[in-house]
């Protein structure tokens, strides 16, 4: 072990459902044991000096860093996380796993010539206390990568910080290339707790998504299904779980969602929980999915991986190209309860902690040069307006619109983007927007608005400084259009939520989604397509036909036996009053997922080979498969002669996917819309 000096920086059925929740509330109030819930520290010096000092007890082979309230345990110089003790517990963690499988940092990666993934648990080589006060001890566990070595090229140094009077820790990390460094892959990077499998059984990722979770030994004693994530649990040892599928990804969440996350153990009652104060230092913008906590019990904080987007979001570096980023902090909450009150108040607490550290970032205590403090950031302020005449003679107000700064690209770029910061926030009921903490750099601003396609992209580039607070003033949106609107199907909002999603196989339930809107995370909807048009495919009738109930949410292919899966056509029949011929038409189409997909689009002529359109093979986000009601999003503009339309008889616009073989290749629409010329109706 390496102390080194130390360093400071400048300063089933509903009723089974019901049955389950009952026998939970029954199962936790009658564990309920007399314990307070710890809070985070105010700043204020009176608050600090009731807590005892923050301790850190130096050993040969580990460290424990200790305020009173929890204790962890590390191991030197690796950094691995072997214990954490709170609550009367010796350790949250399963202890008998490896110690260096129970709290880890991870990174999955390849050489570009040797594409198998390694996945590194980037044991330390040294360690260093960077600050030992009664008030705060910060750690690190540095990785320093050399041309002699075949490694990964790439410098980690792994942070843990313990607060005075903090129920918890925090951890963040800094990765480091320096210029000249070999080409490599990386795919995922992220934080994994392990829990104890006999303590916590309850999980909980938002309000309307908790449960009792199988452990486990319940998964490995189940029968997998059609991917080695699924599985049905055939044997649980609660009985109450029998016959459901357990999927990780069925607890996924956008980015902009995914602000806490835990387990509840209920004797004695504790909670566990993942709070994530910024989403600057993950890839792909607000509306990226990944996962979450899972059965195990597993907790992890996902900074980045290609789930839900696929091969755009590996973090290529090639021709020696140096990069360095910073990820986190985030903060490990613990929390438990008073005697007599309901173990399940350990959720909403862990929310109002949340917001406790969302509203302290940037924080004002990590100790790296490379963490920047608020008065090195700066502020980024404006009012964002649509501008579409064939809606409106005014200006349209762009309410609860995602607008964030991100490195300059075309539009939409952002939601590919994978190496830098991003700094995103909602314009309010009158379009106006402000988004503070932005480290130094140039930038673009990005925006997409519910209810109009595309993206939007300033037309001027951001140099953001230390301290400064830059006004934009108002902002105009003018979306794709070519003409006014003779019809659409759904709602322009980046997700297939609003379309049809069936009931599930009744076999293949997972009965948390029986109880609430998002049925689409239920295991296995792609064959329900082939239930529902077993011979002949989806027809959608403009004037009679409704979208919530007669479009499909995903356009899959049809199984027909011994798992064989063909492409499938789906028909829009509409009726024009009058066509010009001699002018265009355009076709809109906004896709929110695709996976090894081709839309193909064929106007009048089904019997034609050509299609009059095609996307070409597109997509990699999987988002089918796992239970996601979007991917990446992507657009489309087809511009139709009006020679080719009819009048006195219905069109018929024909839409292929038209790559089969498999259940999961396939796209999902966003919204789809017909405009008339422009010429025909002046707004």
């Amino acid at each position: 072990m390496k102390t080194g000096k130390k360093r400071k920086r400048g300063t089933g059925s509903h009723f089974g459902w019901l049955q389950i929740i009952i026998l939970l509330h029954y199962f936790l109030l009658a564990h309920s044991t007399s314990q307070r819930i710890h809070k985070k520290y105010s700043d204020d010096d009176d608050d600090q000096m009731y807590y005892p000092p923050v301790q850190l007890h130096l050993f040969e082979d580990h460290v424990v860093l200790d305020n009173g309230i929890v204790n962890v345990s590390l191991s030197t110089p690796g950094g691995m996380v072997t214990g954490i003790e709170y609550n009367g517990i010796d350790n949250l963690l399963q202890f008998d796993y490896k110690e260096n499988n129970r709290g880890y940092w991870d990174l999955v990666w390849s050489k570009p010539d040797h594409p198998h993934d390694v996945f590194d648990k980037l044991d330390g080589d040294s360690f260093e206390v960077i600050i030992e006060d009664e008030n705060q001890v910060e750690i690190s566990f540095l990785r320093t990568w050399n041309s002699s070595e075949t490694g990964l090229p790439l410098n980690i140094d792994k942070r843990y910080i313990m607060l005075r009077g903090s129920s918890g820790f925090y951890s963040y990390a800094i990765f480091e290339r320096l210029e000249g460094w070999p080409d490599v892959n990386i795919t995922q990077g992220r934080i994994v707790f392990k829990l104890q499998q006999n303590l916590f059984r309850y999980m909980a990722v938002s309000d309307d998504r908790q449960r009792i979770m199988p452990t486990s030994e319940d998964r490995d004693n189940g029968e997998a299904l059609d991917y080695p994530e699924a599985v049905l649990l055939t044997n649980p040892a609660n009985n109450f779980l029998r016959g459901e599928v357990d999927d990780k990804y069925q607890y996924s969440s956008d980015n902009k969602d995914n602000r806490v996350h835990g387990w509840i153990c209920s004797d004695p009652p504790t909670g566990f929980w993942i709070i994530t104060p910024s989403n600057e230092f993950k890839t792909a913008g607000p509306v990226k999915q990944d996962l979450t906590s899972h059965a195990g019990p597993i907790s992890l904080s996902m900074f980045f991986s290609t789930h839900y987007a696929g091969q755009p979001l590996i973090l290529k570096f090639r021709d020696g190209e140096p990069w360095k980023k910073v990820f986190g902090p985030v903060f490990v909450y613990l929390n438990s309860v008073l005697e007599g009150e309901d173990p399940l108040a350990l959720w909403p607490d862990a929310k109002e902690q949340m917001l406790i550290e969302t509203k302290s970032w940037p924080y004002d205590f990590p100790k790296s040069d490379d963490f920047l403090y608020a008065d090195q950031r700066g502020t980024v302020s404006g009012r964002l307006v649509v501008r579409d005449s064939y809606i409106s003679d005014r200006l349209i107000i762009a309410r609860s619109a995602y607008i964030g700064l991100a490195p300059p690209g075309e539009p939409g770029s952002w939601q590919r983007e994978n190496k830098a910061y991003q700094f995103w926030t909602e314009t309010d009921d009158m379009g106006y927007f402000i988004i503070n903490g932005i480290r130094s750099g140039n930038y673009s601003l990005y925006a997409w608005i519910p209810g109009f396609i595309g993206d939007y992209k300033c037309d001027i580039q951001i140099e953001v400084r230390p301290g400064c607070k830059i006004r934009l003033g108002y902002r105009i949106y003018d979306p794709p259009r070519n003409g006014p609107t003779l019809w659409e199907i759904g709602i322009p909002d980046r997700t297939a939520a609003e379309f049809f999603v069936p009931d599930p196989n009744p076999t293949l339930m997972n009965q948390l989604y029986n109880i609430q809107p998002d049925k689409f995370r239920q295991y296995g909807l792609w064959d329900r397509y082939t239930d529902l048009y077993p011979d002949e495919d989806l027809v959608y009738t403009i004037g009679s036909s409704v979208y919530q109930t007669d479009w499909y949410f995903a356009h899959v292919n049809r199984n027909i036996g011994n798992k064989t899966y063909v492409p499938t056509t789906w028909k829009i029949l509409f009726e024009l009053d009058d066509v010009d011929e001699s002018a265009n038409y355009t076709l809109q189409i906004a896709l929110a997922s695709a996976n090894d997909a081709e839309l193909q689009v064929r106007i009048n002529d089904e019997t034609t080979e050509t299609p009059y359109f095609k996307t070409g093979l597109i997509g990699k986000d999987n988002a089918i498969a796992r239970h996601g009601i979007h991917g990446l999003y992507w657009l489309y503009s087809v511009s139709i002669p009006g020679s080719i339309l009819v009048c006195t008889t219905t069109n018929t616009i024909l839409l292929t996917q038209s790559r089969g073989s498999t259940p999961w290749k396939g796209i999902m629409y966003d919204y789809i819309r017909f405009e008339a010329p422009s010429s025909n109706i002046q707004p």
